[in-house]
C-alpha cells in the first residue's frame, strides 16, 4: 500500500474494497458505495468539524521550541475549553515523520507553555513523556480565538504541502470538536446524499470527537484511541430503531461512528440518545450490537483503527483483505481509498440490489 499524499477528498480514481460477511471481496470505485447499500438501510456519519489542533510554541522554563497537538477533551461543550489532553513534541513540524520527531523537554506539573496568543499550564502527567493534561488560561472566546488564529490542522509527513482547514472538513462539518478529520466522511457530497434519498436509504448523523491517529511512539500509540466524547441525537436513535425493526442494516461511515454507536448501545439492543464518553475499545472480542457494516479508510495492521475492524471480520479475512489492498496498490491514510466491511454472518450486505 502507498500513502495518499495529496489532500483531495473525492478524487475520481478513489477505490473501494468491499468485504462481505462471508469474507468474499470485490473491488469497485468508491463513488459506487451506494450500490452496496439497500433500500431500507441507514447510513450514519460523523458531523464533527476538525479543529486546527496543532499549536507551535515555547516551553517557558527551558526556552525550547515545542509543538502541542491537542488530543482530547471529556465533553463536547464548546464553553468548557480550559482543560485538554495533549501530545507534546520537541522542535519541528509535520515535515518530519512523526516517529522521528524529538521528544519535548522533560515536562513537569506547573510548566507553562506559550502557544502564540495562548498560555497553557501542565497540571497532569499522564504516564508518558509526551502525554499531558493542560489548563489553557482565558475565557472560552479567548481560547477559541487563539486556536483559530494560531492553530493549524494536525498533519503527517505523507501529505507534502501544508493543509488548510477546509481540507480536513467534511461536507457536513458542524461543531468544531474533532482533533483529526472523521475522514471516512470525505466520501460524502451533495450528489451522494441526494442519491441515498432517491434509493430509499436513510441518512443520519451523530457527533464524535475523533482523536489523533498516531503519536509516533509505539507505547503511546498502544493507548489509542483515548476517551472520546460523543452525542447521538434523538432523531438518529429513532431512525436506527425503525431501520432495524424493518430488517434494514446500519452502516457506520467511519470508525468513530462505530465507536459512538456501540458505546451508546443498551443491553436490550436499543440505543441511548444524548452525550456520552466513549471509553471502551472495540476489537476482536467485542460483540457488536448496533452496526452491521463499517466504511473506513485503508488502515494497516497494528493501527488503532485496524484493531476496530477486527470486530467485523476474523484475522484470516483481514489478512486476505490487507494482501488484496497491498497487491492492488490501494492508498492509505485520510485522503486515500476505502474499505467496506460487513460483520461476519451468512447474509451479505455487499451484494448489490
Amino acid at each position: 500500500m502507498r500513502p495518499a499524499h495529496l489532500p483531495r477528498q473525492r478524487p475520481p480514481e478513489a477505490r473501494l474494497l468491499v468485504v462481505d460477511g462471508t469474507g468474499a471481496m470485490r473491488e469497485t470505485r468508491r463513488e459506487g458505495l451506494i450500490r452496496h447499500l439497500r433500500p431500507g438501510d441507514v447510513l450514519v456519519a460523523n458531523d464533527a468539524a476538525t479543529l486546527p489542533a496543532s499549536l507551535s510554541g515555547v516551553h517557558v522554563r527551558t526556552g525550547a521550541r515545542i509543538e502541542v497537538r491537542l488530543a482530547g477533551r471529556r465533553t463536547l461543550d464548546t464553553r468548557r475549553v480550559n482543560e485538554w489532553t495533549a501530545v507534546v513534541f520537541g522542535a519541528g513540524d509535520y515535515r518530519t515523520r512523526t516517529e522521528d520527531r524529538p521528544p519535548p523537554p522533560r515536562l513537569r506539573a506547573g510548566d507553562r507553555l506559550a502557544l502564540g496568543p495562548l498560555v497553557a499550564t501542565v497540571f497532569g502527567l499522564e504516564g508518558h513523556p509526551r502525554l499531558v493534561t493542560l489548563y489553557v488560561a482565558g475565557t472560552p472566546d479567548d481560547i477559541w480565538r487563539g486556536i483559530a488564529a494560531h492553530g493549524r490542522p494536525i498533519q503527517y509527513a505523507h501529505v507534502r504541502g501544508p493543509l488548510a482547514l477546509w481540507d480536513v472538513w467534511t461536507r457536513i462539518a458542524a461543531r468544531p470538536v474533532a482533533f483529526e478529520p472523521p475522514a471516512a466522511g470525505f466520501v460524502l457530497d451533495w450528489r451522494l446524499l441526494g442519491a441515498l434519498r432517491a434509493r430509499g436509504i436513510r441518512f443520519v448523523t451523530l457527533t464524535h470527537a475523533a482523536g489523533i491517529s498516531s503519536t509516533g511512539d509505539p507505547a503511546l500509540d498502544g493507548r489509542l484511541p483515548l476517551d472520546e466524547p460523543y452525542h447521538v441525537p434523538e432523531r438518529t436513535t429513532r431512525v436506527i430503531a425503525r431501520t432495524r425493526a424493518r430488517g434494514g442494516h446500519v452502516i457506520a461511515l467511519g470508525t468513530t461512528v462505530t465507536r459512538a454507536l456501540e458505546h451508546a448501545a443498551l443491553e436490550d439492543g436499543g440505543l441511548r440518545a444524548g452525550e456520552g464518553l466513549a471509553t471502551r475499545r472495540i476489537g476482536p472480542a467485542f460483540e457488536l450490537r448496533i452496526v452491521d457494516a463499517v466504511v473506513s479508510g485503508v488502515h494497516e495492521p497494528g493501527e488503532s483503527h485496524y484493531e476496530l475492524l477486527r470486530a467485523f471480520a476474523d484475522a484470516g479475512v483481514l489478512m486476505r483483505m490487507s494482501e488484496a489492498l497491498e497487491a492492488g496498490g490501494f492508498r492509505t491514510h485520510e485522503f486515500g481509498d476505502s474499505v467496506m466491511i460487513e460483520r461476519r454472518r451468512a447474509e451479505s450486505l455487499a451484494k448489490p440490489a
